[in-house]
């Protein structure tokens, strides 16, 4: 499937705190996905993540869950959105299981809106099988307190045809369908299988909104260029969180590879340089 050429999807770039100025500040601010237990325990991350907001940027606040094991209680994830002017919480997720899905968002959802109603809450469409996945997008579909929609990554080596394996499938089985639900924001949480390739193809469905991954870093920080046309073949990559200092001489392919994200993307934001 070819991409739309008119159609860019924002491209959130996770890097090492220490390194946030270097390769994470856009120009313009557009959107940035945040991690909530580092909002809430690195003043630094925190800081930067409000003036991207002051800029204008829409800052998403992350649940912890896949960090953590546990996304954090909703008090924790209030008050880490409110401290970067966030406009969008994601709700807690289990990986692989969509009733549990289903229970721990519901359940989370309720908690937030018994504190605010001020951030619109992004529910996870998370499934063990096809069936699975169509219930679980139906029932957030049709959830009231439901902003936004977010699918995750598709990490399976292997190819699949899966909607819960496979999220180019699972988007284009939704517009084929007549699904997609007007009002609602979508979401891509990672890049998957065939990374930055697979968002030359989302770019198709205008209703998709942004992405958010590490990759570019870490791919980077190894000395692997991320080509524009492929192939797309990622080796096993640290955490970002467990990355220290990051040579200087790898800098510009870091660069590099975010730009061909962005490039396949169609997202025309650039980093900001260092004021």
């Amino acid at each position: 499937m070819l991409g739309n050429a008119s159609h860019g999807i924002s491209v959130s770039v996770i890097a090492p705190a220490a390194y946030l100025r270097d390769f994470a500040a856009q120009d313009p601010s557009t959107v940035h996905h945040v991690a909530a237990q580092r909002v809430l325990a690195d003043p630094e991350y925190r800081a930067f993540f409000l003036e991207e907001a002051e800029l204008g940027a829409a800052v998403i606040v992350d649940n912890g869950v896949f960090d953590l094991g546990g996304a954090l209680p909703a008090a924790d994830l209030v008050h880490a959105a409110r401290a970067v002017h966030a406009q969008e919480i994601i709700l807690p997720d289990v990986m692989h299981d969509g009733p549990a899905t289903i229970r721990a968002s519901d359940l989370a959802a309720a908690q937030i809106l018994d504190i605010t109603d001020e951030f619109r809450l992004c529910a996870v469409v998370h499934a063990a099988d096809d069936r699975e996945w169509n219930h679980v997008y139906d029932h957030f579909a049709s959830r009231d307190y439901t902003g936004s929609i977010a699918f995750p990554a598709s990490r399976s080596r292997e190819p699949s045809r899966e909607l819960a394996k496979n999220r180019v499938a699972a988007t284009a089985y939704l517009e084929e369908t007549g699904r997609v639900v007007p009002g609602l924001t979508y979401r891509l949480l990672g890049f998957g299988r065939t990374g930055h390739l697979e968002l030359i193809a989302q770019r198709a469905h205008i209703w998709i909104s942004s992405v958010d991954g590490a990759a570019p870093v870490l791919l980077g920080v190894m000395g692997v260029r991320m080509l524009p046309r492929g192939p797309y073949d990622k080796p096993p990559t640290p955490r970002v969180e467990t990355i220290g200092h990051i040579d200087p001489g790898r800098f510009a392919l870091i660069r590099d590879n975010i730009n061909t994200v962005r490039a396949a993307a169609g997202d025309p934001v650039k980093i900001r340089e260092a004021r």
